[in-house]
Order: C-alpha cells, then structure tokens, then sequence
C-alpha cells in the first residue's frame, strides 16, 4: 500500500514537472476542436446561453421570472455541464490516448492533467456566461460571490481525481462508457440542476438529499441565490474530494505500469 501512494505520488509530481506539456495540449485540443469555425471556441459560451434559456423560458415553471430562479438555473447548469463533460469524457480517456501512453514514457498523470485542463478552459467560457446572466439579473459582484468560488475551488481540486477514477473504470469496463453517458443524461433531471427543492416529498426528497451532485451544485449556488454560507453543501463535497483523491492515488499507484495492457 505505501509503495503504491508512492508511486502515485511520484508520477503525479513528475506530470506537475510538465505542466507546460499538458497545459498545451489542452489548448490545441480546444483549438482542434473548433478548426474552421466562424465563433471558434465561442461556440461553448453559445450552447451554455442556448441551454440556460431553454429551462428557463422552454420548459416554463412559476418561478421562470423571478431573478433568483435565472440565477438558479445559469449557476446549475454551469456545474452540471462541468461535470457531465469531465466525467463522460474520462471514461474513454486512456482509450484516446492509447497511442501516446504506448509510444511515449510520459507520466500517466500528464493526460489526466491535459483533459482537466481542458475541462477548466471549457468551463471558462460557459463561467462568463454566467456571470453575465447574474450581473444582468440584478446580482452584483459581492462577498457572496467569494463564497461560491470557494464551491468552485473545491470542486476543480476534486477533478483530477473524478478524472483518474474514472479513466480507470473505462480501461477495466469498456462498457461503461455507454453506461455512465446515458446515466449522466437522465441524471440531470434526479439533480436540482432546474427543478427547485422546496420539502417535497417522494422521489424528489431522495434524489436531492441522497445525490451527491446535489452538493456539488449547492455549495457554488447557495452563496448567490441565498446569500448563506453552504457549509453543509461544502463538508459533503470535501468528504467526497477525500473519497475521490484517496481511491485516484489507490489506482495510479497499482496500475499506472498495467495500464498499457488494459487498453
């Protein structure tokens, strides 16, 4: 066990080395990713505004033009797009990389740091979209707003780790990749992403208090939409960072030298 987290420890300081290399693979996958197109990678910050006035304004609810449900809304769907792409994307990771992984004697963390990275610059755009929406609903920039980045913080320290977990799960179950992709696309609609929790009770009940995501989203959501400190939102999250990080240097540090043959 201590020379697996030493291991673990030892080939995530050598990708830290090297942050240079995935820092820039990162950008030139953006960049790949919008090659030729008119908006390049302002077509990110168009399809958060396109989904966000879709629940809003599509799917109408009571609450649709109260501020504060906007609010609701924009901030949901910015950690819910975050998440569902960092953990749809790592399933397939060592799978897309198996050429690199094969060929090259780069730290296995490294391609773990790359899709994080660009993970965060995706985010980035779909995050000033957001705070468009807030400063145009009324929302100015606050103490509240130092509360919410804390959420944030917490939640990209905790990708690296949903990352590797997740990467591993897709080298040892290829199947899981169709799995997790479908359950994240129902998950959406058992996590308050748009729906409101207001003490219902049934299937609502359940699915706000015993969904992880529900935390994740709160302890960036609550500061703004509320104005109260997230501390229990925030304490669930940590606990699942720990969770995370422990099981992501478990494996790192068992298979990072089997992974060539998983794949």
């Amino acid at each position: 066990m201590i020379a697996a987290l030493n291991g673990a420890f030892d080939d995530i300081s050598k990708a830290v080395r090297l942050h240079r290399v995935w820092v820039a693979l990162a950008h030139e996958d953006i960049g790949d990713q919008h090659r030729r197109t008119t908006l390049g990678p302002l077509w990110m910050l168009v399809n958060y505004f396109a989904f966000v006035g879709t629940f809003v304004f599509v799917f109408v609810t009571k609450d649709a033009s109260d501020p504060s449900y906007i609010a609701y809304v924009a901030i949901g769907m910015l950690v819910w797009f975050y998440l569902t792409e960092t953990i749809t994307m790592s399933v397939s990771l060592f799978q897309r990389e198996a050429s690199f992984i094969q060929g090259t004697t780069l730290p296995l963390f490294v391609y773990v740091m790359r899709l994080t990275m660009q993970c965060i610059i995706r985010a980035g755009y779909s995050l000033a979209g957001c705070v468009l929406i807030l400063l145009l609903g009324s929302y100015g920039i606050n103490s509240n707003w130092l509360m919410s980045l804390l959420g944030l913080l917490l939640i990209i320290l905790a990708t690296p780790a949903l990352v590797t977990v997740f990467a591993f799960l897709g080298a040892f179950f290829p199947d899981s990749e169709f799995i997790v992709g479908n359950m994240m696309r129902v998950g959406m609609f058992f996590t308050p992403v748009f729906w409101v929790y207001s003490g219902q009770q049934g299937i609502q009940k359940y699915a706000y208090h015993w969904n992880p995501f529900t935390y994740f989203l709160e302890s960036v959501r609550e500061p703004i939409t509320a104005g109260i400190f997230p501390m229990h939102a925030l304490a669930v999250t940590g606990y699942f960072c720990l969770g995370l990080w422990a099981l992501a240097l478990l494996l790192l540090g068992l298979y990072r030298k089997r992974i060539v043959f998983l794949i």
